[in-house]
């Protein structure tokens, strides 16, 4: 839960796109671009609500 917790901080706050996300965080970009498309499927966005 926590590498998607930072790639949707990284999209939505600081702006970031898919390639530079990877980079950051040392995964594919594909990776990042299942976690997005995972994340809007099920209506996530930031920031998360609280546990």
């Amino acid at each position: 839960m926590r590498k998607i917790k930072e790639i949707l901080r990284l999209h939505f706050e600081a702006g970031l796109g898919q390639r530079k996300i990877a980079q950051a965080l040392n995964i594919s970009k594909g990776a990042v671009g299942n976690y997005l498309n995972l994340a809007r499927t099920n209506g996530l966005s930031w920031p998360l609500p609280e546990d």
